[in-house]
């Protein structure tokens, strides 16, 4: 991890920063055995990320949704001023006025790193439409093996600081598999800080600060909620995670009072673990978990 510190003075001006957007949208896909499932992607991450378990889902039969988060896709200059409720409406809107609003059967909610948090601040404030949640390498704090200097740079958050700061992402940016690693060092090495030529692929190179001070705030609002959660829920994350380590699953595992909880750990990943080596088994515990709770909803 490095930091790199930018003034772009039209943050300043009323108009929107300019920025090329990376175009794309989120992902939608129809399914026939009459539940659905809500993935949310990760901070300055992609939908792309959680192609490979929404197409895993909808072959199982599930309608799959995966909104883009708020700003993702604009440059980065827009998406830094973006706070967390704004990111969060992205997606309790599914519910409210999207795709499912309408939808009569049981809704799952799933998401990889803070989109796991929003997956399970959903489940809390709509457990009336959301069944059950997994939790996909869930992150209210860095303390993986590749965030040494989180101690040293965080703080940066809650200072003035943050409006010009950025964090460098380093490999293995959250990615064991070698070939899909080297495709990202390609992209992110050379990235200039208003680079998003591939991050609707690969997500942003960069990490605006002031997200940062985002995620806190939304940690520090979901942490007190833990103890009200009681939603089945599905842990899973890997042993070396270099982002968050399991103490982060095994702290909201304890917190919550859910009847029906599991933890599950990888031993051949890294953070992004719906797009890394064990992407396979992850599709398969999710799904199972799903079915395993519908199966326990339809008999009570």
């Amino acid at each position: 991890m490095s930091v790199k510190f930018s003034f772009n003075i039209n943050e300043f001006k009323k108009h929107k920063p300019k920025g090329r957007s990376s175009g794309g949208g989120g992902i939608f896909l129809k399914g026939d055995n009459g539940s659905a499932v809500i993935l949310v992607h990760g901070l300055t991450g992609t939908p792309n990320e959680m192609k490979y378990l929404a197409t895993y889902l909808n072959k199982r039969g599930y309608t799959v949704v995966c909104p883009k988060l708020a700003n993702h896709g604009e440059s980065i200059w827009v998406l830094k001023n973006t706070t967390w409720q704004e990111l969060y409406a992205s997606v309790r809107d599914v519910l409210v006025k999207g795709e499912l609003a309408e939808f009569n059967g049981p809704i799952f909610s799933s998401g990889l790193s803070m989109g796991a948090l929003f997956a399970l601040l959903l489940a809390y404030e709509r457990k009336d439409r959301i069944s059950g949640v997994s939790c996909l390498a869930p992150t209210l704090f860095y303390d993986g093996w590749n965030t040494p200097l989180s101690n040293i740079f965080f703080p940066f958050a809650y200072t003035p600081i943050r409006y010009i700061a950025y964090f460098k992402e380093s490999p293995p940016y959250g990615i064991k598999n070698e070939i899909i690693q080297q495709r990202i060092h390609k992209y992110y090495a050379t990235a200039r800080l208003d680079d998003i030529e591939a991050a609707e692929q690969y997500g942003y190179p960069y990490f605006p600060v002031t997200l940062l001070r985002e995620l806190q705030l939304m940690v520090k609002y979901l942490v007190k909620l833990l103890p009200d959660i009681d939603s089945p829920i599905q842990l899973i994350q890997a042993k070396d995670d270099d982002v968050a380590s399991v103490k982060n699953s095994k702290l909201i595992y304890d917190k919550v009072r859910s009847e029906i909880k599991e933890m599950v750990l990888l031993y051949n990943s890294y953070h992004v673990i719906t797009a890394d080596q064990e992407r396979e088994i992850v599709a398969e515990k999710a799904a199972d978990f799903f079915y395993r709770v519908r199966i326990a909803s339809a008999k009570t």
